[in-house]
C-alpha cells in the first residue's frame, strides 16, 4: 500500500524548483528531484528528508537531450516509483536580437521548455489515469500572454505551455486529473544573472520564490486552470489588448527595447547551469 503521494519536480536544484520541493515536502509529499546538478540535488534531498521525514529521490538528467523523458520514465520504473504530481518547472531563456543568439542554444531551449515538458507528461499522465487521479503543474510565464520581442523564442515557448495546459485541463478535468498553468512574473533566482541582464524582467519588478510557489499550490488545491501571481502581473495579463495582434507586438517591442540594448554587442541568452527556470 502506498502511504504518501510522490511529486516529481524538474529543475529542482535551485530557484522555483527548489522552492516547490521544499513546500511540497512540508505538505508530506515524497519527492523525485530532477535536474543536471547532482551535488545540489543530493544536498536538497538530504535537507528536506531530514526536515520533513519524507523520501527524496535524485534523478540527474539533462532535459535538452532527445530521449530525456524516456530515461526519466525508465528510472522511475526501475525504482518502482509512481508519480502523483508532475511539476514541469525546468527551463531557461535567451534574449537579445534573434540573429545574435546561438541557434543551438535556442534549439536546446525549445527541447527543455516545450519538448521535455510534453514528453514527461506523456510518460506520467497515463499512470495517473490508471491510479484514478493526479495533477500536472506546468510553469509558464507572464510572457505567455503576448509576443515578446528580444525574448522571442522564450516567450513563444511559454505561450505553448499555457495553451497546452489549458487544453489538457479540458480533456482531463472530469477524469480525475488536475492541470494548472502557472504564469509567474519575474522572480529573484539565478536566471537573470546567467542570462546577462535583469532587464529581461521587462517590468523591472521581482517577486521572491516563496510567495509565488504558495500561490501556485493554492491554485492547484482550488483546481484552477491557470494562475498569475501578483496584482500587477494579473492586470497586465488580463488587461493588455489581444487584438489586433500586430499592434500588440508593436507595443511589446517598445517595452522590450531595454533587453535589446542591454544585450547589444554581447552574447545573448545563457543557459542556467542548474537547469532551473523562472519567468
Amino acid at each position: 500500500m502506498r502511504t504518501a503521494t510522490t511529486a516529481l519536480i524538474t529543475g529542482a536544484s535551485s530557484g522555483l524548483g527548489a522552492e516547490f520541493a521544499a513546500q511540497l515536502a512540508a505538505r508530506g509529499h515524497d519527492l523525485v528531484l530532477v535536474a543536471r546538478s547532482a551535488d545540489r540535488l543530493h544536498d536538497l534531498a538530504k535537507r528536506l528528508g531530514e526536515a520533513h521525514g519524507i523520501t527524496a529521490h535524485v534523478l540527474v538528467q539533462d532535459l535538452s537531450e532527445p530521449d530525456a523523458a524516456r530515461r526519466v520514465g525508465a528510472e522511475l520504473a526501475d525504482h518502482g516509483l509512481a508519480v502523483d504530481l508532475l511539476v514541469n518547472n525546468a527551463g531557461f531563456g535567451t534574449c537579445g536580437r534573434f540573429e545574435t543568439i546561438d541557434g543551438q542554444r535556442d534549439h536546446d531551449q525549445l527541447m527543455v521548455n516545450v519538448v521535455a515538458l510534453v514528453d514527461l507528461t506523456h510518460e506520467l499522465l497515463p499512470g495517473m489515469l490508471a491510479r484514478g487521479g493526479g495533477a500536472v503543474v506546468n510553469v509558464a510565464s507572464t510572457a505567455s500572454f503576448q509576443p515578446t520581442p528580444y525574448l522571442a523564442v522564450y516567450g513563444a515557448s511559454k505561450t505553448f505551455v499555457l495553451n497546452f495546459s489549458l487544453a489538457l485541463r479540458q480533456e482531463y478535468r472530469r477524469r480525475g486529473i488536475r492541470v494548472l498553468a502557472f504564469c509567474p512574473g519575474p522572480v529573484e533566482t539565478e536566471f537573470f544573472n546567467v542570462i546577462g541582464t535583469r532587464k529581461a524582467a521587462v517590468t523591472g519588478s521581482f517577486a521572491t520564490p516563496g510567495p509565488v510557489v504558495r500561490a501556485a499550490l493554492r491554485a492547484l488545491d482550488a483546481d484552477r486552470s491557470y494562475v498569475v501571481p501578483g496584482l500587477a502581473n494579473r492586470l497586465s495579463a488580463h488587461l493588455t489588448p489581444r487584438r489586433p495582434r500586430a499592434f500588440v507586438a508593436v507595443l511589446a517591442e517598445r517595452l522590450s527595447r531595454g533587453v535589446r540594448d542591454a544585450m547589444a554587442g554581447g552574447g545573448a541568452g545563457s543557459r542556467n547551469p542548474s537547469g532551473e527556470r523562472v519567468a
